[in-house]
């Protein structure tokens, strides 16, 4: 058989390597960028309530004592 020489059978698992070894790497930047966003939301979140509690208290809504002890449950 003319194609099934040693190089290509060579060939043939080096392109097979090289395809699981790019979808592993690809796999790990994947979960990697997940699980790096979502604390970037957590925190921007986490703001935005601050932001909110900061403005309760300013305009009277709720007093120091609530105001400290909800940015403590926040945080």
């Amino acid at each position: 058989m003319m194609f099934m020489d040693d190089r290509f059978i060579l060939g043939m698992g080096l392109l097979i390597t090289i395809l699981i070894l790019s979808l592993m790497i690809g796999g790990i930047v994947f979960f990697i960028k997940i699980f790096s966003s979502g604390n970037k939301k957590q925190a921007s979140t986490t703001e935005a309530i601050l932001d909110i509690l900061k403005t309760r208290y300013a305009k009277g809504e709720i007093t120091k004592e609530e105001f400290e002890q909800m940015k403590k449950d926040v945080q």
